[in-house]
């Protein structure tokens, strides 16, 4: 049964035919009600990681119960040279590391994006006909902006996790977290960022925030990997950093797990943003697809995009058959190709 409403225009009423699953999506109640089941599916999710945690993971602690002497004797050598400086050596590990992990590929990425060499890399490009080179201006104004908002955002917040964390603990104890701890504080964040990120991003883009504030993020229609933090202040605070640093404050986390997240986090946004479908490395069809059309795909994970709708579109489209890990070096421009555009 197709759901049909009625427009008046001068010439009396005239049926429009809607899609009803349009009708469903935006009907009253529906925020709630995904919410709800967001509740349900990701504390589900956190259940059965706790339960089944030492099954799953029993290959990888073998593993670091084999190698945690030698880690745990190299954190003790930065520990005692480091003894009596925490505060530094918080802001070395929490703020260094991840800049260098972010600033390091995203140096070898605007290479490419600025020279289109080498060749094999741009033959990844999602969006084909785009940044075919990379406009310097554009790229320019883009880096100032980013390093703008990490000196005087980025860096002011990493000191207020500091004090918050350190009035509670030392997050720089002498003695490294158990890998099962570690992976369940990165569960923990990754969850925490998708849900936080969601809600924020799309709140961005409620046309009264939009035109002020995250539009200037989508002047980038096809991203590239320094564009991750190119953002208004106000959105670099609420979208960028607070759902990636808030996990390891409300956990209290060591400083060698703050330091691993927060450069995954870097890494993942970049990778998200490049422009280019790599083998074997993280797909960035989804976001990449939120950049083209603006309406679709407002998480990081997917799971809450899932459960409001919001990537309904996606699933209809080629870019979606291709958001998958590449595990062959034959770009899936080329494998999974768009339809030919019709000839008018």
């Amino acid at each position: 049964m197709t759901g049909e409403v009625t427009q008046m225009n001068s010439k009396g009423q005239v049926p429009v035919q809607m899609n009803p699953s349009s009708q469903r999506q935006e009907a009253p109640g529906g925020l709630l009600d995904s919410v709800m089941k967001a509740i349900i599916v990701i504390g589900s999710g956190l259940f059965v990681l706790a339960a089944f945690g030492n099954s799953v993971t029993w290959h990888l602690q073998r593993f670091w119960g084999a190698s945690g002497d030698f880690w745990q004797n190299q954190w003790t050598k930065v520990h005692q040279r480091w003894e009596g400086h925490e505060t530094a050596l918080f802001y070395a590990g929490a703020m260094c590391v991840p800049f260098a992990a972010f600033w390091g590929s995203n140096l070898l990425l605007m290479l490419v994006d600025y020279t289109g060499m080498p060749n094999f890399i741009t033959r990844y490009r999602i969006q084909v006909d785009k940044n075919n080179p990379v406009d310097p201006v554009k790229l320019r104004h883009a880096v100032k902006t980013v390093v703008l908002n990490q000196l005087f955002i980025s860096v002011p917040m990493v000191v207020v996790c500091w004090a918050v964390m350190f009035s509670r603990g030392n997050p720089c104890g002498p003695e490294l977290p158990t890998f099962h701890r570690g992976l369940l504080e990165m569960a923990f964040c990754a969850v925490l960022e998708e849900l936080m990120f969601y809600y924020s991003h799309r709140l961005f883009h409620h046309p009264a925030l939009y035109k002020h504030f995250h539009k200037q993020h989508h002047e980038w229609t096809a991203p590239i990997g320094v564009v991750s933090l190119y953002a208004h202040p106000l959105e670099h605070v609420l979208s960028n950093m607070l759902p990636a640093l808030i996990g390891p404050v409300i956990l209290g986390s060591h400083l060698v797990t703050t330091t691993l997240w927060y450069a995954l986090a870097l890494v993942s946004t970049t990778i998200s943003h490049c422009g280019y479908h790599l083998p074997f490395l993280p797909s960035p069809e989804f976001h990449d697809y939120h950049h083209l059309k603006f309406n679709q795909n407002f998480g990081v994970l997917g799971v809450l995009d899932r459960l409001h709708g919001t990537d309904a579109n996606f699933r209809k489209t080629k870019a979606y058959e291709r958001h998958t890990l590449l595990l062959s070096l034959t770009p899936l421009t080329e494998s999974i190709p768009d339809p030919p555009k019709k000839v008018q």
